[in-house]
């Protein structure tokens, strides 16, 4: 461990997990290194190994945040509305997610790797972040939907929660990918992640 105060520990580890965020914005996974990430901090590369020792892990820390985001997110909407119909839950679910694309796009993308490529302590903090997803999206439901079967609370998350991988690949096609496509004969329709969203959480809910 790191010498120094937590609060320190805390802002290089933020620190470092900003960087990696920014390059991803114009990088992809397998493109950055350690070394990309190590150039972008105050700090000298080797001291990323006093916080994480793999890019993998960084990824999924950034992973973690994201969902601690989203929940965030998602306990501002029950502190805010006593009440929603079904449609008006699925309109909130939509535009929390809508808001949350770098969640959606690491998700589809890098989510095995990072998972592999990370020692046990830091894939347990990562998993309590994603447990306490799974918890916050059931108190959503049962916070407005009292009526609803548990099975069928159920089975709204263990759809979802999977159907959320697929949206960003569904949402953002590059060039390539589009006019691949059209030779291939393949009818893309855009659709935004608002829209596929609330498809999906309003088919889930029922009638």
């Amino acid at each position: 461990m790191p010498k120094g105060s937590p609060e320190l520990t805390e802002a290089r580890r933020e620190e470092i997990i900003n960087a990696c965020e920014k390059l991803y914005q114009t990088k992809s996974f397998k493109e950055i290194t350690l070394k990309d990430i190590g150039g972008a901090t105050s700090f000298t590369r080797t001291s990323i190994y006093n916080y994480f020792q793999t890019k993998e892990e960084i990824f999924l820390a950034l992973l973690q945040r994201e969902y601690e985001l989203w929940i965030a997110d998602l306990n501002r909407i029950m502190a805010e509305n006593v009440a929603l119909t079904k449609d008006g839950f699925a309109d909130k679910l939509a535009h929390s997610l809508e808001k949350r694309a770098q969640l959606l796009k690491i998700m589809s993308m890098n989510h095995y790797d990072m998972e592999t490529g990370s020692r046990h302590e830091r894939l347990v903090e990562f998993k309590i972040a994603y447990g306490n997803s799974l918890k916050t999206v059931m108190h959503c439901l049962e916070r407005y939907f009292p009526e609803m079967p548990i099975t069928q609370k159920q089975r709204f998350l263990y759809t979802f929660f999977p159907f959320m991988f697929g949206i960003y690949p569904y949402t953002y096609v590059t060039e390539k990918q589009q006019a691949a496509m059209e030779e291939a004969g393949v009818n893309y329709v855009f659709m935004s992640i608002y829209e596929i969203t609330y498809n999906c959480a309003r088919m889930l809910l029922g009638e």
